[in-house]
């Protein structure tokens, strides 16, 4: 069991959240089978990824997010690293996203530069990403061991 911290409002609107979950009619997508059964169901069609901080680790480096950033001093520096420290909490997912989606013409520009193309995420994957992003436990286990050959390599480019 994960436990969560929050005043009472949060928690009131998390056990909303989650009863809306739980009690919600079958999809469409459920019924057939061809939507994940792990990912909580909200309303008719709309479903909450999983957000997975150990997979979110693995992506932050393999997708090159650590070219620009850095967790524990390892990555980049010209972008804001990113250590789950400087986080807000309670942690509003939408609310990194729309930050990203803010941001997302210098991103985007950054990463052709440096990575050659745009990084491409589902939202399965930016979950887990932002998951990772705000789990300290999670970016303890973080070094350069993480970061594949390729992304070293044009890391170690740049310098």
């Amino acid at each position: 069991m994960t436990k969560i911290a929050m005043n009472s409002g949060a928690a009131t609107v998390f056990l909303t959240l989650a009863l809306t979950m739980t009690n919600a009619p079958l999809s469409a997508q459920e019924q057939t089978g061809t939507m994940p059964m792990d990912m909580p169901m909200m309303s008719t069609g709309l479903v909450l990824p999983r957000m997975d901080p150990v997979q979110g680790r693995a992506l932050f480096a393999s997708k090159g997010c650590v070219v620009c950033h850095s967790i524990n001093g390892v990555g980049g520096t010209d972008a804001p690293m990113l250590d789950a420290e400087f986080m807000d909490l309670p942690m509003n997912p939408f609310e990194f996203a729309a930050r990203m989606w803010r941001g997302a013409a210098a991103m985007v520009d950054m990463q052709r530069d440096e990575l050659g193309g745009q990084i491409e995420l589902n939202g399965e994957e930016l979950a887990a990403i932002i998951a990772f992003v705000h789990d300290a436990n999670e970016q303890k286990k973080f070094s350069e061991k993480d970061i594949p050959e390729n992304i070293m390599t044009m890391m170690n480019k740049m310098e």
